[in-house]
């Protein structure tokens, strides 16, 4: 009996789709850098969220957590890749907030 799976994928004219099967897939260390880079973007974009609803400027809220606002620049910046617990908990506090790890299936197109 024929084996009904065909190796070849159904075409697509999704943009991601295409862009995952030329891009990612097959190559784990690839899927590893931009599930790194979704992370790392997450992050900074929390921040600047939670900053600007608390109506504070970068420079206000690293006096609050005792840095600088170039720190509070950097840890903003979706290409930052340093963003250590220890921060996120100063920061969630400083906002009257407190820091959930989730641990969610990494992201792939159908």
């Amino acid at each position: 009996m024929p084996d009904n799976k065909s190796k070849t994928p159904k075409p697509t004219g999704d943009a991601e789709e295409i862009l995952h099967r030329g891009f990612y897939e097959g190559k784990p260390a690839r899927l590893k850098n931009l599930e790194e880079a979704r992370a790392n973007e997450e992050i900074a974009r929390k921040i600047q969220e939670l900053r600007t609803a608390a109506a504070l400027t970068q420079t206000q809220l690293a006096k609050l957590i005792g840095t600088t606002a170039s720190v509070i620049c950097r840890l903003e910046d979706a290409d930052y890749e340093g963003h250590s617990l220890a921060m996120l908990r100063r920061i969630a506090a400083a906002l009257n907030k407190r820091v959930e790890i989730r641990f969610i299936p990494i992201r792939r197109p159908a």
